[in-house]
């Protein structure tokens, strides 16, 4: 592979602290600006058309995660195997690697799209959703589902590019999304009163735009890295290395949904107002896990190149130095948002009922957000080294299992929302001490077993 190529990096050779903190900084960045393309959304329907409105959108979050999740995982599948094949300089699984993703991502884009169409409304009744606000959640939720096959190309392409070290121009194509999905939104919805259509149409637009970006930096990169169409194909062997790593991770966050979406339905339960308090600090929340998880796939980009190459001491530097960045970065950020509450909130929304909500949220979650650092930085290390499947078996038994035990006791005996929003950290705490075990365990087993070999014993 060229490492002459500016927008790469040799993750392999010189200082971590530096390199690590270069990557994943665009990337938080892309994450925040994803984001935001919801968050535009929620503060434009919020401020300009109605509660209502505002409680439609945010009430999608939770579900809208849950239909990607699985697929982002295999896009995650693709990160780990094509880092690995470049940390051991093998240009053929390159490419057989790269091609096979991208038309894993067209195909899976294209069948989210069609079956979240079918399963919209029976979906969104099942959770509980307001009746004042069910005709409107539908159809953002169905117009938002068109856009799938361009977030799976965009998630899949930026993919490839992270794989490479490259995390600065799939930001670049997320900031030009952004600033069309501002302008569109503010026309849409201000200009010809579309309301919660305006705004998915903005948002479909935007993904558009972003992922034709990143597919036309992957058509006319150098190799082994270009994208020919030509050679679009799926590698039996390639898939079943993205899956094995993949389907795990994508598992890992279905699970986080499913627990978001029994809790969502749980938030219905008190009104249109809490959803849409709760949608408005969701924003935050998700703001500063942004920073958390931006370290956290450094550190399975990192791990799967150093891992490909020998570099088993560097894989240990890697976490540590990672898991600093990740609590600093993510604790300094919460702070700022719970400090300056008032301020951010009204972004969103000036309803009184609508704010004592999300006070209580911003309260409870955001501050101790930086404790997902735990159990996201020893996931991805694991993933690095090529365990995929045991942080995903834990996150479903501390985060999964343990939030719907809660719903089922604590909130049926005390039905009050901070009540509800308490779960957050203890299920965090649970997973993190669970998740840190294992990657101490997994960590010594590797590098004992890599030791033995390069010894030749």
């Amino acid at each position: 592979m060229d490492t002459t190529n500016k927008n790469t990096m040799d993750m392999t050779h010189g200082t971590l602290w530096n390199k690590i903190l270069i990557f994943a900084l665009p990337l938080a960045a892309s994450s925040i600006l994803q984001q935001l393309f919801n968050s535009v959304d929620t503060a434009v329907v919020g401020r300009f058309a109605s509660s209502q409105a505002l409680a439609a959108v945010g009430s999608n979050s939770s579900l809208i995660s849950l239909m990607i999740n699985l697929f982002l995982g295999i896009s995650l599948g693709s990160n780990v195997v094509i880092a690995r094949y470049i940390g051991q300089k093998i240009e053929k699984n390159i490419q057989a690697a790269i091609h096979t993703s991208i038309l894993v991502a067209i195909l899976s884009g294209f069948f989210v799209m069609i079956l979240g169409q079918f399963i919209a409304r029976p979906v969104l009744l099942l959770m509980g959703t307001p009746e004042d606000v069910i005709d409107l959640a539908v159809l953002y939720l169905r117009i938002y589902l068109l856009g799938m096959p361009f977030i799976m190309l965009y998630d899949f392409g930026s993919s490839i590019l992270r794989s490479t070290g490259d995390s600065k121009r799939p930001l670049y194509a997320l900031i030009a999304a952004g600033i069309v999905n501002t302008i569109l939104n503010l026309i849409l919805v201000i200009v010809f009163q579309m309301s919660v259509a305006g705004v998915a149409i903005a948002t479909v637009i935007s993904n558009i735009v972003s992922s034709s970006i990143v597919m036309y930096i992957l058509l006319h990169e150098q190799e082994p890295i270009r994208l020919d169409l030509r050679k679009l194909r799926i590698v039996p062997g390639e898939l079943s290395q993205l899956l094995r790593i993949g389907i795990p991770a994508g598992l890992q966050g279905t699970m986080f949904s499913i627990a978001n979406v029994c809790i969502q339905s749980t938030i219905n339960s008190f009104g249109s107002s809490a959803v849409a308090g709760s949608a408005a600090a969701l924003n935050f929340e998700f703001f500063a896990y942004f920073m958390v998880n931006a370290f956290a796939q450094a550190t399975v980009t990192f791990t799967s190149q150093n891992y490909g190459a020998g570099e088993y001491t560097r894989c240990r530097k890697i976490f540590r130095i990672a898991m600093l960045f990740s609590i600093l970065s993510c604790g300094l950020l919460s702070g700022i948002f719970v400090i300056w509450r008032g301020f951010f909130l009204r972004i969103y929304t000036t309803d009184p009922a609508v704010l004592e909500f999300a006070v209580q949220r911003l309260l409870i979650v955001t501050t101790l957000e930086l404790l997902t650092s735990s159990y996201e930085i020893s996931a991805g290390a694991m993933r690095g080294l090529g365990h995929s499947l045991l942080p995903a078996i834990i996150t479903f038994a501390g985060s999964c299992v343990l939030r719907l035990i809660w719903i089922a006791t604590a909130c049926r005996m005390v039905h009050e929302f901070r009540v509800l929003m308490i779960i957050y950290p203890i299920s965090w705490v649970v997973t993190g001490i669970a998740m840190l075990t294992a990657y101490h365990f997994v960590c010594s087993l590797t590098y004992s077993r890599m030791k033995k070999s390069s010894s030749g014993i």
